[in-house]
């Protein structure tokens, strides 16, 4: 069974990954992959890595788990779609030890303990450093923002840091990533990478997060466009749908005040050039597919 966990980033998704995959559950189901509701085993799951660490796992776990996740028999499902933001880390704790996710090698050995035999595979969306520096932060009471980097400088925050621990830790596992600047044009990919299914396959949802971005007119021109046009490829869809962007997107809904403490409109913006860069070198790590528009 292949075994797929959508591990965040912290305030990338927002639940949204998995709504997309249930408004397809039919779909889905009978392409062998189940996405079983959070509350079935996002506690479940803290609670065995916390338990586990260090440790091994008792002979029964995976079909102990298993019966709790799966409504149906086992030997109809290939794949099984397992999203938990925090269980890397809750977001204040984010940096501790001045690294991003510093457990994170450590939560997947857990996971591959308590699925033994079965293909892991792990799917990250990332966020400008500044923006998801920030947003971490305010979720903590922390004196100040150095007491919550912990020692990391911000400047030096590079998520390829991240990906290169987890595949040097376990090359057994795929890792799978994207920019959550990017996410409304590829959202569509997104889910059928995260589902297994083909990149060509029409899926419910796949223009929700544009929708999110797009002023209403647009929206409709968009979708006339597609209707006139029904051939047209998922990498044509993409460079028309940022042809509709320029045009018609919200500003207020793409643009976000960053006002990080001790780092002035300079230092923010060479933050986001070198995650501009990171990208760059996290597309070229072995075992890794980053999906781009």
């Amino acid at each position: 069974m292949q075994v797929i966990l959508h591990a965040g980033v912290h305030f990338t998704d927002e639940g949204r990954l998995l709504k997309g995959l249930q408004r397809n559950a039919d779909l889905l189901r009978a392409a062998g992959t189940v996405v079983p509701g959070p509350s079935r085993y996002r506690q479940l799951l803290s609670e065995a890595a916390h338990q586990l660490a260090g440790g091994t796992a008792a002979p029964e776990a995976r079909e102990v788990l298993l019966d709790g996740l799966l409504d149906e028999d086992e030997g109809g499902v290939s794949r099984i779609v397992l999203s938990h933001p925090n269980f890397f880390s809750v977001p204040r704790l984010a940096m501790q030890g001045g690294l991003p996710y510093r457990k994170a090698e450590e939560r997947i050995g857990i996971l591959k303990t308590l699925f033994a035999g079965d293909r892991l595979e792990v799917f990250l969306g990332l966020r400008d450093p500044a923006a998801f520096l920030q947003a971490a932060f305010r979720e903590g009471d922390y004196p100040g923002f150095d007491a919550f980097l912990d020692g990391a400088t911000p400047e030096d925050f590079r998520w390829s840091h991240l990906i290169e621990r987890l595949r040097a830790a376990h090359p057994d596992v795929a890792v799978t990533c994207w920019c959550n600047e990017d996410t409304p044009i590829i959202w569509g990919q997104i889910l059928r990478e995260v589902a297994g299914l083909d990149p060509n396959r029409k899926i419910k949802g796949a223009f929700d997060l544009l929708h999110e971005i797009m002023d209403p007119e647009g929206m409709k021109r968009f979708r006339a466009y597609l209707h006139q046009h029904p051939t047209i490829n998922e990498r044509q869809k993409r460079r028309v749908m940022v042809a509709f962007l320029d045009k018609y997107a919200l500003d207020e809904e793409i643009e976000e005040e960053l006002d990080l403490p001790g780092l002035d409109e300079a230092r923010v913006a060479a933050m986001s050039a070198a995650y501009e860069e990171d990208a760059w070198q996290i597309e070229r790590i072995p075992g890794v597919s980053f999906i781009a528009p």
